[in-house]
């Protein structure tokens, strides 16, 4: 009867096994994700990264795992990333440039694991040294430009009164709101319109809370009709008020149509497709380690989901005209690099009212 028993042990452990690893014998986990500030169903940059990831994993038959880490610190990112390690990961997605200094010291101690650092290059903490060794591959996106179309977007749709309610300001939410203003601005030169008027902030966190609501409830019955905000979770925030409001928001990183009625749209960063091609290039032997690549309209990086998006008067046909001038470059947008707030931007028809 013991004899028995064990045998059932035995099996019944092999069996959790198995599945917990995607069906492969070996045990442990392949592939890994490390949460940055959200949560895996933050529904923005987290999720985004996560479902790139597993669906890939899902397809090949390959394990996957994705760590919280402890803390939001350099040291508890490296803690997580050597937990993931320590479990078999041979790939490390990291999402967010709070990962950069912690990249930065795992691709020393584990030279033998991918990483695939979105939104950030690899560096030491203090901006001094960066540098990216050949097992990191840095992704970064156009901001500017999914910001761009989004403000050329609403623009079009009839929209003049506009907030941009934006998280810390680091260069990715930066460039964001710099495109969306500056789309904006593109589009009332276009149509003539000398009327649009843009609310943009910083609120200093990327955190769903009853004060960022309370923020955009006080814009929205001031007479703003749609909000951008490119600020994590701070957006779901923004969504409550534009509920309570009768108003509109703008999602960003991934589509959140789906998360509020609301959102007539979202500027994408393709993160999903992005982690996917480049497990994709790792299994295939052609991982683009020690590279930092920008992806932009050219490689079709950023957009809008224009199956999801509810415009009314903002046609496909508007989308691919805009956008193919992003491609062949006609359109430049300026970034952070370009203007150090943003009324140093060359805004010669919307009015900005820059709150501080």
């Amino acid at each position: 009867m013991k004899k028995f028993l064990i045998s059932i042990i035995i099996v019944t452990a092999f069996i959790v096994t198995i599945s917990c690893s995607g069906g492969k014998k070996s045990g442990g986990y392949e592939l890994a994700l490390i949460t940055d500030v959200g949560t895996i169903d933050d529904r923005s940059f987290n999720q985004g990264a996560w479902e790139g990831l597993t669906q890939y994993a899902q397809e090949k038959g390959i394990s996957h795992k994705y760590y919280q880490p402890t803390q939001k610190t350099t040291d508890a990112y490296v803690d997580a990333i050597d937990l993931a390690v320590a479990a078999g990961a041979k790939l490390v997605v990291t999402p967010g440039f709070l990962f950069e200094p912690a990249v930065y010291r795992a691709q020393d101690t584990h030279p033998n694991v991918a990483f695939v650092l979105l939104d950030g290059t690899p560096q030491d903490g203090t901006y001094t040294d960066f540098r990216i060794e050949t097992n990191v591959y840095s992704v970064l996106y156009a901001e500017e430009q999914a910001g761009f179309l989004a403000g050329y977007a609403a623009i079009k749709e009839g929209y003049t009164n506009l907030g941009v309610m934006a998280g810390m300001a680091v260069p990715a939410v930066i460039r964001f709101g710099y495109g969306f203003v500056q789309g904006a601005n593109y589009a009332a030169k276009e149509i003539s319109s000398g009327s649009v008027k843009i609310n943009y902030t910083y609120i200093g966190n990327f955190n769903a809370t009853p004060e960022n609501q309370t923020l955009a409830t006080s814009w929205y019955q001031s007479g703003v009709q749609v909000i951008f905000a490119p600020a994590g979770g701070a957006g779901n925030s923004v969504m409550s008020a534009a509920e309570q409001n009768n108003a509109l928001a703008i999602g960003v990183d991934i589509d959140q149509s789906a998360e509020s009625d609301t959102v007539i749209t979202s500027a994408m960063k393709m993160l999903g497709e992005s982690v996917y091609n480049a497990i994709d290039d790792f299994y295939n032997g052609k991982f683009p380690g020690g590279k930092s690549v920008v992806l932009d309209a050219k490689v079709n990086g950023i957009g809008l989901p224009m199956k999801t998006s509810r415009f009314k008067k903002f046609t496909q046909a508007d989308y691919d005209a805009i956008y193919q001038r992003l491609v062949s470059g006609e359109i430049k947008v300026l970034t952070d690099k370009d203007a150090k707030d943003v009324n140093q931007l060359p805004l010669d028809t919307v009015k900005v009212n820059f709150i501080q």
